[in-house]
């Protein structure tokens, strides 16, 4: 189990992260998301015992992680930016986390290298960016970790190797009832994997749901009236968003759905539709105010 508890973290004057708690349960996987530079980077590496929380605490399996060698041989931490020496190969790597982890399992190595079609006497300096983020999984998983952690790790890999990724990481987490935290920019990737999604906004956790309860209170209403109405007849509507072509109305409601829904029947619509919101459109939704005003880019040329 993860247990992130009112975390904080900065760097000098600048706060990263501010009083984030997250719990994260065994054998489940969970999703991270934000625009870059929200901080999700920042937590992964405070998680991992790379930084040392400013405030609050990260507990593994009950234990603080920061310079707690013990706990960090049951963790593995895939990060965005990867390095290897220049002249390693997968091979190389396998013996050198050997000496690191106990549980490394030479089997799982080979039958991951088969399954990716990687060539583990190769330098993997010289592979491509999705193949090299194909070698740190396999390396990865091969440590048979209780708590992984991967940042960005899709990023660069194929539709076959990304749904290869996406079903050895449920069986793993079904198997070995592992905890995972998993950031993407692909909201679809993390909407087919993950038990619970969370939203890093302005430093802060601004959204911390299941995914199959996520859309419940949030949804659409697309209605059309005889009559054309104006935004003031839908104020005691508590709507997030609201669109208008003529007399089509869109409106996105966040919470009390069934009771938005009741109040915009009694308008008496000609026609209401009512749809759940996707990963993406909840995430523009929470990220409502970081709008620009693009009309003033190429103002006065």
């Amino acid at each position: 189990m993860i247990e992130i508890e009112k975390v904080t973290k900065k760097f000098g004057s600048f706060t990263a992260i501010e009083d984030l708690s997250i719990t994260v349960e065994e054998a489940s996987i969970y999703g991270l998301v934000g625009y870059n530079g929200a901080g999700k980077t920042t937590l992964l590496k405070t998680v991992s015992g790379v930084y040392r929380p400013d405030g609050g605490a990260v507990r593994l399996f009950g234990e603080n992680v920061f310079d707690n060698a013990k706990v960090k041989q049951r963790l593995f931490y895939i990060p965005d930016d990867l390095y290897f020496q220049p002249y390693t190969t997968m091979r190389k790597m396998a013996k050198f986390y050997r000496g690191y982890y106990p549980r490394f399992n030479l089997d799982t190595f080979h039958n991951l290298v088969e399954v990716f079609g990687l060539d583990p006497t190769k330098r993997i300096n010289g592979f491509s960016k999705g193949m090299q983020r194909q070698a740190e999984i396999i390396l990865g998983l091969s440590t048979h970790p209780d708590v992984l952690l991967l940042d960005e790790s899709f990023d660069g890999l194929d539709p076959q190797k990304r749904e290869i990724v996406r079903k050895i990481l449920l069986e793993y987490v079904a198997e070995s009832g592992a905890s995972v935290i998993i950031s993407s920019h692909d909201l679809h990737d993390l909407g087919n994997m993950c038990d619970r999604i969370g939203l890093i906004n302005a430093k802060h956790l601004a959204l911390d749901a299941k995914i199959d309860e996520i859309s419940e209170n949030r949804c659409k209403f697309r209605l059309a009236f005889q009559e054309e109405k104006k935004k003031e007849d839908f104020s005691g509507i508590d709507y997030s968003g609201f669109k208008q072509d003529g007399k089509i109305i869109e409106i996105t409601v966040r919470a009390n759905a069934d009771e938005a829904e009741q109040k915009l029947k009694a308008m008496e619509p000609a026609l209401i539709e009512r749809m759940p919101l996707t990963l993406e459109e909840i995430f523009l939704d929470e990220m409502e105010g970081t709008d620009y005003d693009f009309s003033k880019i190429f103002a006065g040329q």
